[in-house]
């Protein structure tokens, strides 16, 4: 086999891998965004409280952790969907809050349908174009830090001015974050497709979560 022979063979086999990667992350993606809407239905049929913001983070965190540790392992299936689920059981609570508003119904629906339209436009165009988003990385990183400093700073001091600006500044991110990981999945950055379904679910999850404290807040009503 000579050099061009060698060069196709290849870049074939990393098209494959990459179309393998990109199936088996938006198959399960797919999946734990259904679970975590089921268990987000079942925490606002059950009224559940919410379970606040230490408990919240420290089960995030926890799981999240755990998910990375557990990643090239057979445990690593449960292990995403603890996470997914969790996080949906928070989101049931806000929901309900949301829908209990007189256009919270509204509401809901606008901040889910312009979350799905970013997020499926956004990866269409990282793995149409094939891009290669990955000098963002170091810039979302330190964005995300400073917002969610920022987030905890408006939540314990009662600033809702600045959690309107950090929800705005999480729209952001979470674009250039599904654009940054869905590069990556597309050109090789990341091949681990447990870790790559977290991080687009993290990026749709805040992104709706944020869209809808936009919508809630121009409304007059958040």
């Amino acid at each position: 086999m000579n050099s061009s022979e060698f060069a196709v063979a290849r870049s074939t086999t990393v098209v494959r891998e990459s179309n393998k990667l990109i199936r088996n992350t938006y198959t399960l993606l797919s999946m734990t965004l259904l679970f975590s809407a089921f268990v987000a239905g079942i925490s606002m049929t059950l009224n559940l409280p919410h379970p606040g913001l230490v408990i919240t983070l420290v089960g995030y965190f926890g799981l999240l952790f755990l998910t990375a540790k557990l990643r090239n392992s057979i445990w690593g299936l449960p292990s995403v969907f603890a996470l997914t689920g969790f996080m949906g059981l928070t989101l049931g609570p806000l929901l309900n809050a949301y829908l209990s508003l007189p256009n919270g119904t509204e509401l809901v629906m606008t901040a889910m349908g312009m979350t799905g339209l970013i997020f499926l436009s956004l990866s269409a165009y990282a793995i149409s174009s094939r891009k290669d988003f990955s000098y963002m990385g170091s810039f979302l990183l330190a964005g995300i830090l400073v917002a969610f400093l920022a987030g905890l700073a408006a939540y314990f001091f009662s600033m809702p001015g600045l959690a309107l600006g950090v929800s705005a500044m999480f729209v952001l991110l979470m674009c250039g974050l599904i654009l940054y990981q869905t590069s990556a999945i597309v050109n090789g950055g990341e091949t681990n497709y447990i870790m790559a379904t977290v991080t687009l679910y993290v990026s749709i999850y805040n992104l709706f979560t944020s869209l809808l404290h936009l919508l809630g807040a121009f409304s007059g009503d958040d």
